[in-house]
């Protein structure tokens, strides 16, 4: 029973993902102009970054139990989900570069939310080199509580904020509109509502998995100590 608790997620994950790789590929999807097939993208570019916010929310969870406690375990599992998240922030930047390329004319254009995205991107791999900048470990995990605290705001302006204040020909922002029931049918539903869900999980899951690692190592280091 205490398996089965522990592996139904997992599960969950793995059929949703291998559905929406199959389906996304398969199901048909409508004709529009400039999009044309590269809409399925959309089953790919979006929940990458659906499941680097998720991973990134539970990183700054994270350090606010931190912050509070003094838990070494805290300061890793938000370590670990960073980097999980950073993940997911390359492979939503290289999807969106590549639907850029065929709708676009080029895979970057300085378009304001390409702009945006990168310079939140840099602001997190700041975070993982001001942690390594540093030896103290207690001295590095506040420190880093605190900027990773301040950094996710941050990076909510400059991804969801700030495009939409000025011309850009991502959807949804400066006046550009975003997928809608006019782009989206139900057979389009039936896989990206799944595929974000899925990816969602399996963040949750890789991030896990590396803060299993990381506790062992530090356990291991402490002993050897």
């Amino acid at each position: 029973m205490k398996i089965i608790y522990q592996t139904w997620w997992k599960v969950l994950a793995v059929t949703l993902i291998f559905y929406t790789l199959i389906a996304g590929f398969l199901v048909p999807v409508p004709v529009l102009p400039i999009l044309h097939e590269t809409i399925r993208n959309l089953y790919f570019h979006v929940p990458m970054w659906i499941a680097m916010m998720s991973v990134l929310t539970i990183s700054v969870v994270f350090s606010i139990m931190y912050l509070n406690t003094g838990k070494e375990e805290y300061d890793l599992a938000s370590v670990e989900c960073v980097n999980v998240g950073l993940l997911f922030f390359t492979l939503g930047l290289v999807t969106g570069m590549m639907w850029a390329r065929f709708t676009w004319g080029e895979f970057w254009s300085g378009d304001p939310k390409q702009n945006s995205a990168a310079i939140a991107f840099l602001l997190y791999c700041a975070y993982l080199v001001l942690r390594n900048s540093m030896d103290e470990e207690q001295k590095r995990a506040k420190i880093s509580a605190i900027y990773n605290i301040f950094a996710f705001p941050v990076m909510i302006v400059l991804i969801f904020i700030l495009p939409r204040l000025t011309d850009s020909l991502h959807p949804g922002n400066g006046g550009n509109p975003a997928f809608g029931k006019y782009d989206l049918d139900n057979r389009m539903r039936m896989v990206f509502y799944p595929a974000m869900a899925g990816w969602a999980i399996i963040s949750v899951w890789i991030a896990t998995i590396r803060y299993r690692i990381r506790l062992i190592e530090h356990k291991r280091n402490n002993i050897d100590l």
